[in-house]
């Protein structure tokens, strides 16, 4: 007996639903001895799906629930009975109000053309607001249409993308700090699950003093060893950080004294100067790109060399398509990428796709604990005995979600 699950859709009064059975759910085209060719894809609608009442906590200073909806999944429907699944990092409403004027370049087209409807719904959102929300709303249509196009082709996005260069990645542990006795135990259940790379951020660092900083690295060091990669996340794209290059500068030096991998927003986010200077003579290697939402603001960084890694969000920068141009200029230039992913699980499966389609590639982010991950599909990512995980091998995303799931995180 199937039961009726309810999805909300976008739309102007957001009163809208979509009703789907999960036995009668678009499935990829049936295999046959004679493949179907596949040369047009009508798009016919485009949802949204908020996901909420889960939220893990963010660390900024203005704080989060569990109620909050920062995560949004997007959904293409074809007239070939095929749906890619998307996701989008910012609020529904958000993302339905960008969908307003994204829907008319996108109804009808030819969902098989991923990197030109991405080209096209940007330069739509031109006069909308250039990145923002009209880029986070491109972004989870973007990679939802690669979704497409791979169970189209029955190829994963990864061959689409290019090729594959890996079949695993090692997936680093992201945590917020909390003081030393807090902190010593998420460090060891940590551990416990198998992750050989973590990384720390936000909550106190930066924002007590410097001997405290120094503590809470200390405490992560004595905890899981010398053989562990430690990553620090300052967090200064949170709302008027006081620090400067000075304290950046310093604090990179501290951390290379514990044998720290990389320092992560130690300065605000447009700060070019401060990062090409800090870059220059740190002995950790220097991140950024979370808050940027347009290849045209990672160029000047990357073409200057001011980071060492920068990290583009597949979920905020226009999908797979637009950080797949970043990328690429970033393997170039010299410039590590390593995605950022305070993500969904579809999130993450793009994120490993595109990790698999590049050279050069050293981890992705893995948020934990989140039910968002951890809960949202059939068959949940698992890392292996080295700490890594497998690039999905199945069509389009290589994922199912667990609708049961979906409903129970979506109201």
């Amino acid at each position: 007996m199937s039961r009726t699950v309810c999805w909300r859709v976008g739309s102007q009064d957001g009163n809208a639903v979509a009703l789907i059975e999960p036995d009668a759910r678009p499935q990829p085209p049936p295999a046959s001895s004679q493949p179907r060719t596949w040369s047009t894809v009508k798009i016919t609608a485009v949802r949204t799906i908020p996901l909420l009442g889960a939220t893990p906590e963010t660390g900024w200073s203005r704080g989060t629930d569990p109620t909050m909806n920062l995560h949004t999944l997007v959904l293409v429907d074809t007239d070939a009975g095929v749906t890619g699944v998307g996701s989008s990092f910012t609020s529904t409403p958000l993302v339905d109000a960008a969908l307003e004027i994204l829907r008319p370049v996108l109804i009808g087209e030819n969902a098989l053309e991923p990197d030109r409807l991405c080209e096209t719904m940007l330069q739509t959102g031109y006069w909308h607001g250039r990145g923002g929300a009209i880029s986070f709303a491109v972004s989870g249509i973007d990679v939802a249409l690669w979704d497409v196009l791979g169970k189209a082709v029955t190829q994963p996005v990864s061959s689409l993308l290019g090729g594959r260069y890996r079949e695993r990645i090692p997936a680093y542990a992201s945590l917020l700090f909390a003081d030393p006795p807090i902190l010593r135990d998420r460090l060891a259940a940590t551990l416990e699950n198998g992750f050989r790379t973590i990384k720390l951020g936000w909550n106190g660092f930066g924002r007590r003093d410097r001997r405290y900083d120094e503590l809470l690295i200390k405490t992560a060091r004595d905890t899981v060893g010398p053989e562990i990669d430690l990553l620090v996340d300052a967090g200064a794209s949170e709302e008027f950080w006081p620090h400067g290059y000075k304290w950046a500068s310093e604090t990179a030096r501290m951390l290379a004294t514990y044998d720290v991998t990389w320092l992560e927003e130690p300065l605000p986010p447009d700060d070019i100067e401060g990062f090409r200077r800090l870059t220059a003579q740190a002995d950790v290697l220097i991140a950024t790109g979370e808050a940027f939402n347009r290849r045209q603001e990672f160029l000047p960084f990357i073409q200057a060399r001011a980071v060492d890694i920068v990290q583009p969000d597949i979920t905020k920068c226009g999908g797979l398509s637009e950080v797949r141009r970043i990328a690429w200029s970033a393997h170039d230039h010299g410039v590590l990428v390593v995605t950022h992913g305070w993500n969904t699980a579809v999130g993450v499966a793009a994120d490993l796709h595109l990790a698999a389609a590049l050279p050069v590639a050293r981890w992705v982010e893995f948020q934990t604990p989140s039910p968002y991950i951890n809960d949202l599909l059939t068959a949940p990512f698992e890392l292996d005995a080295d700490g890594c995980l497998a690039i999905p091998t199945g069509p389009g995303l290589g994922i199912e979600l667990d609708l049961d799931a979906v409903a129970r995180l979506s109201h």
